[in-house]
Formats: structure tokens, C-alpha cells, sequence
């Protein structure tokens, strides 16, 4: 299997439970910190593409409540990309990509029937 890289933001709650379950179950990863790295713009359009856009935009946190009633307003494919590389932790966490597969958030039976 190749490489799994798993991307986010280190000190998120949701990272810390996906890390350690992929640690306990003895699955290999590389973690990438999307906000240093600087990689989510690159890969946005790669990852809307393998898992929709919708599914990306986290419209739950702390951070789209900050965005301005326009930058709020009129969401598309389009506006959501650009947003998030503009504010990446409005990006769903963590994004896991296993070459063949990308999962978006974290529940322990999706990653054990994806990852086992």
C-alpha cells in the first residue's frame, strides 16, 4: 500500500482521535499540517474532485462563522475553493488520502472498513 498522508491541523481535536486510531491500529501514515505546509491550495482541486467540494467546506467551525455575510453568501465550487485556500482551517479535518482513496472527517468504522 502506498504511502497515507493524513492532513490537517495538528493541535485539532478530531486529528488527535483519526492520528491515534491509525497509531492503535498500526496503520502508517505521514501527518501534514496543511496550515505550515502551505499544500491545501494545491491539492484543493484534486480533493473536491475525489470527494466534492460540499463534503470540504467545513460550514460547521468557528472559522466560517468569522466569514462575512458575503463570503458567506452565494457558495459555489468556485467561491468554496477559494476560501478555503484562503482560510484553510475551513477545511473539513482530517482529509486522509491513501493514493486510491480520500476520506474527509474522521468516524472509527469508516477507517476501519476503508483502512483494514
Amino acid at each position: 500500500m502506498s504511502a497515507i498522508r493524513i492532513y490537517g491541523i495538528k493541535n485539532c481535536d478530531t486529528m488527535k482521535k483519526a492520528m491515534n486510531w491509525l497509531g492503535d491500529n498500526g496503520v502508517d501514515y505521514e501527518f501534514v499540517d496543511y496550515k505550515k505546509a502551505g499544500v491545501a491550495e494545491a491539492n484543493l482541486p484534486d480533493w473536491a474532485a475525489r470527494a466534492g467540494w460540499e463534503k470540504l467546506l467545513n460550514t460547521r467551525g468557528l472559522m466560517w462563522k468569522k466569514l462575512t455575510d458575503d463570503e458567506r453568501a452565494g457558495v459555489d465550487e468556485q467561491k468554496a475553493l477559494k476560501l478555503m485556500a484562503q482560510y484553510p482551517a475551513l477545511i473539513k479535518r482530517p482529509v486522509l488520502d491513501t493514493g486510491s482513496k480520500l476520506m474527509v472527517g474522521f468516524t472509527p468504522d469508516t477507517y476501519a472498513a476503508q483502512l483494514k
